[in-house]
């Protein structure tokens, strides 16, 4: 497990460097390790800058949990080096939570379908169209390796929340 990087830390307001393919045994270890801490901290997602490294490089990994009760369920998809092909029109404005901004919840708004690019784990390029919950997964975490986080696209200051005032909403 690694230390997740909190707000303030300048990793989080930098571009990240692509990562070079084929992928080294330090990257493998560092998807692997991605993994462990994104599970433990009960996130959906988690991108490289969020355990402290400047890479393209981020996990979209969804199922319902304590902190997204209403999750769907899918494998998690390493994606390397994503790119963002294509946005739907329909803007869907919703909460999000962010690993690196504990406690917090915002409304922010996100494309209702993204169609996108990226290189799996395996080295292989793929496309896929992704909607909803899973298209805001990408977007959040697409948003990391671009140096901004959730807070900066919340239009409506007056939204935001602690995480306990939130659950509250689910009770």
């Amino acid at each position: 497990m690694r230390a997740i990087t909190q707000l303030g830390h300048p990793v989080l307001r930098q571009i990240a460097k692509a990562v070079p393919l084929p992928l080294s045994r330090a990257h493998e270890r560092l998807i692997d390790d991605m993994f462990v801490t994104m599970k433990k901290a009960k996130g959906v997602g988690i991108a490289a800058p969020q355990v402290g490294v400047g890479l393209r490089l981020f996990i979209v990994a969804p199922e319902p949990s304590v902190r997204y009760p209403h999750a769907p369920r899918m494998d998690p998809v390493v994606m390397i080096n994503p790119k963002l092909i294509h946005h739907s029109r329909k803007i869907v404005t919703d909460w999000e939570g962010c690993l690196s901004i504990p406690g917090l919840r915002g409304r922010a708004p996100r494309y209702h379908t993204v169609e996108i690019e990226f290189t799996a784990r395996t080295g292989e390029r793929l496309r896929a169209e992704l909607t909803g919950f899973i298209a805001r997964i990408f977007q959040h975490e697409f948003d990391h390796i671009n140096g901004r986080v959730y807070i900066d696209r919340v239009r409506d200051r007056r939204t935001f929340m602690t995480e306990a005032e939130y659950r509250k909403l689910w009770k």
